[in-house]
């Protein structure tokens, strides 16, 4: 309920912290304040607000505040929740393009405090309403097309499998003809030994001709009809599999007009780099391919991000200016989320313990600066297609 739901105030001001918790208590029974700068982490975890106020008197004390979070703290990029800024006018420009950019998610103007006093409980309704709609569970549109991007595949693979099945079944036809054909001639010679008393030792042969036509009746009759039965019995298999894909035909229909809608929603792929000019070259590299990029300078930053958006692949750097890759990747991993999201670390070289460790932490492969355009380009789209296997792997230059 609305009424529970729990609030946290943050600031270096207790008298600051003691005035929004007493404007906020009148709609919410769960607000509680943190001012004790050695107690950030702790107060954030201990109360695990689903809205975060941040009533700093500046708006440095509040981005350094929430960025110490996520240097310092294993649950927040887990935890959902909603940042609300508090500021004032000179501040009021900044906070808009960071709250535009998703970095926070809304502001009051509330330096010095106006007689709008409704506005920052409405801010914190609107927040928790924002919070909810978002965690329905209900699959977002990106995650349809991913799987509609897979199904599209089914077709192709079953198109394979038909006719590698096909070509066993002719296979298993053609053995069969030999055998029967090996056998007949297997018998053959078997009756001319005997009738030409090689084997007189063992067998004597009175009557050649008639033991020929027992040999011939054999052939015909006992052996022929017996593989007759082998052979069709592997009849059905073949009608099977020649009417398999005539059955399937409506559902591999649908599965195309899927593809065409999933063809319209460009996978997001977020690269953590904290180097412009490698946001170019990678921008210039995926020029062609139908992603959406998303960047972030810092694993802070990305992990902020992922409060926000889904990724469907992540290009990590290894060497970042806060948190290092494989620590951003272990917590990404270890939120049920995203723990399907694949991860390809950028390095630039092929350290073994880097990619021991990156493998340990995650990682589901490797690219390795300088970037080779068509082996980073083939890796990215494994990745996406959802056929890359496990296994570590670097691409790039060699």
């Amino acid at each position: 309920m609305t009424a529970t739901a729990r609030i946290l105030v943050a600031t270096d001001v207790v008298g600051d912290a003691d005035l929004v918790k007493k404007l906020l208590r009148d709609e919410f029974d769960n607000v509680a304040g943190s001012t004790d700068q050695d107690r950030v982490i702790a107060d954030f975890e201990k109360q695990r607000p689903e809205v975060l106020v941040l009533a700093f008197n500046g708006l440095e004390k509040a981005e350094r505040y929430y960025l110490g979070l996520y240097r310092l703290s294993a649950l927040v990029h887990s935890l959902p929740h909603r940042t609300l800024i508090l500021c004032n006018k000179d501040d009021l420009r900044r906070v808009y393009e960071l709250c535009k950019k998703e970095y926070f998610d809304d502001y009051v103007l509330f330096w010095p405090l106006t007689h709008d006093a409704p506005r920052l409980p409405m801010a914190v309704h609107q927040a928790l309403r924002q919070l909810a709609a978002s965690g329905t569970g209900a699959p977002t549109v990106a995650e349809f097309a991913a799987q509609a991007r897979r199904l599209s595949a089914a077709e192709a693979l079953l198109e394979q499998y038909a006719a590698r099945g096909g070509a066993r079944i002719d296979d298993a036809s053609r053995s069969l003809e030999q055998a029967q054909q090996g056998i007949g001639l297997a018998l053959d010679g078997f009756s001319r030994q005997l009738s030409h008393g090689d084997l007189r030792g063992l067998v004597d042969v009175k009557d050649a001709p008639g033991f020929q036509r027992e040999i011939d009746r054999l052939k015909t009759g006992e052996i022929a009809t017996r593989l007759g039965v082998v052979a069709a019995a592997v009849q059905p298999v073949r009608d099977w599999a020649g009417a398999l894909k005539e059955e399937l035909a409506p559902q591999f229909e649908a599965a195309r007009a899927l593809q065409t809608l999933a063809e319209r929603v460009r996978p997001l792929m977020l690269i953590v780099e904290d180097d412009e000019y490698q946001h170019k070259l990678l921008r210039h590299l995926l020029r062609d391919e139908n992603f959406e990029l998303l960047f972030a300078m810092s694993g802070t930053e990305a992990l902020a991000t992922l409060r926000k958006r889904k990724p469907d692949l992540i290009l990590m750097d290894v060497g970042l200016p806060d948190i290092d890759g494989m620590e951003v990747t272990r917590r990404i991993k270890s939120v049920d989320q995203f723990a399907d999201v694949p991860v390809l670390m950028i390095t630039g070289h092929s350290d073994k313990d880097i990619v021991v460790q990156s493998v340990r932490a995650g990682a589901t492969g490797f690219v390795v600066k300088p970037f080779a355009k068509e082996a980073l380009l083939a890796k990215v789209r494994r990745c996406v297609s959802g056929i890359e296997n496990h296994a570590p792997n670097t691409v790039g230059k060699t």
